[in-house]
């Protein structure tokens, strides 16, 4: 199913203000594709927040990025499910057991609450990390060797799709064709997203979706741009005109 362009943004409502969020919410419904919670706002307000999203009809994408032994991580990803989210996240480092229990008890417990599975996608190299940073913290690289590997393990064990960054996403969707690549480091017309920007790998939306993304995670550029439904709009429309014809 060909998305919309807006349909292919998500918001990252990377904030501890719950009342914040909810503003963003509200102005941005209707012209975007859901809303990212990561660990800073859903440690500040736990599961109440899905729950208005979905409520207001918004999709939720959990992002957690769960990484323990495989149980552990078979119980998180059961209760995500359970709370209604549409894609979670996991680490491919976890290996191919951890990844296999994530999704079997994801797809148990949105059964057990009448809902749909969500996507689990498998998070494989941090955008914050460049070819010098992954060699420090033990994997091999260079960044697109370790994605691709990475890659192949998660798709072989049973995840639906990945977040990598826009300079693998090429060699990604090549394969993984059937996966949904959900892709960071969003900078709309190629500018820094300001202060505090620690994305090493990134591209414009244009860009990531012509090269294969399905969906685009895009944080301060719309959130704290003045007018955050203008910014949506106007990276929808950049997104409509990059993509393929």
């Amino acid at each position: 199913m060909k998305l919309e362009p807006r349909e292919r943004i998500f918001v990252a409502l990377d904030t501890p203000d719950v009342e914040r969020a909810r503003i963003l919410v509200r102005s941005l419904e209707g012209r975007v594709g859901g809303f990212k919670l990561g660990l800073e706002l859903f440690t500040s307000h736990g599961p109440e927040l899905i729950g208005e999203i979905r409520d207001r009809g918004g999709l939720v994408f959990l992002d957690l990025k769960f990484h323990d032994i495989p149980n552990t991580v078979a119980g998180a990803a059961g209760a995500a499910a359970r709370l209604g989210v549409s894609f979670f996240t996991l680490h491919a480092c976890g290996g191919p057991k951890m990844i296999r229990r994530g999704v079997d008890a994801a797809a148990r417990g949105a059964a057990q609450a009448g809902l749909e599975a969500p996507v689990a996608l498998a998070v494989t190299v941090l955008t914050s990390h460049d070819d010098d940073e992954l060699g420090l913290v033990g994997l091999q690289g260079p960044c697109e060797a370790a994605v691709l590997r990475l890659a192949a393990l998660a798709r072989d064990a049973g995840a639906g799709g990945l977040v990598c960054s826009p300079l693998e996403v090429a060699s990604v969707r090549e394969a993984f064709p059937a996966g949904v690549l959900v892709v960071p480091g969003i900078r709309p017309g190629g500018l820094s997203a300001g202060g505090g920007d620690d994305q090493s790998r990134t591209a414009t939306p244009a860009t990531a979706v012509r090269l294969g993304a399905d969906r685009l995670v895009i944080g301060r550029p719309i959130t704290r741009a003045d007018d955050p439904p203008a910014a949506a709009e106007a990276i929808a429309e950049e997104i409509r005109l990059g993509e393929p014809r």
